[in-house]
């Protein structure tokens, strides 16, 4: 077991008794064993849950083995904890990371995300460097007063004939709403 797989193992059930989890894993690892298809993922998520009925979920000393479904064909997943460098919570929206195990790419991918300046060579054009904070345009918010709509032309007489039209339209709604 690595030096991090008691701990990886402890967060993990935990996190599997309250309910569904997502393991953040690096296929190409050695020890492995994913669908042919996503055998050179460096960061495959795959979820897990009690609910599921897994009749095979293992949770051990080496690290995880389940069988999952994939495009609806079952597959036999093992996973080294040496290859997980990640555990997110569904239920609690907790998320533990293991950096010392991330691919090397998604770090490097979250260097330049996140604004840190990272080392050019001579040997890439300056052309592929993000624009630096300053020249990049900033987007400014300000306040949008509603305005009343003029009040609609009067209706030809042939479509008052059609019947009294006491009843004011419905009010326009705006195509804005609230999601929770």
């Amino acid at each position: 077991m690595d030096k991090k797989g008691p701990e990886k193992k402890a967060r993990l059930l935990a996190a599997l008794d309250k309910g569904m989890v997502m393991i953040h894993l690096d296929a190409r690892r050695p020890g492995v064993l994913v669908p042919s298809s996503l055998r050179n993922e460096a960061h495959l998520r795959l979820n897990l849950s009690y609910r599921f009925e897994p009749p095979d979920l293992s949770v051990g000393e080496w690290g995880v083995r389940c069988t999952l479904s994939f495009s609806g064909s079952r597959f036999m997943v093992a996973v080294p904890w040496s290859a997980l460098f990640a555990i997110t919570s569904h239920v609690t929206k907790e998320f533990w990371m293991y950096p010392d195990d991330m691919p090397a790419e998604l770090i490097q991918q979250t260097m330049v995300t996140s604004k840190v300046p990272v080392p050019v060579s001579e040997a890439e054009p300056a052309s592929e460097q993000p624009p630096s904070p300053v020249d990049r345009p900033r987007a400014i918010l300000r306040e949008v007063v509603r305005q009343e709509a003029p009040p609609e032309p009067a209706a030809p007489a042939a479509a008052e004939s059609e019947g009294p039209k006491d009843d004011p339209p419905p009010p326009r709604r705006g195509h804005l709403r609230l999601v929770k």
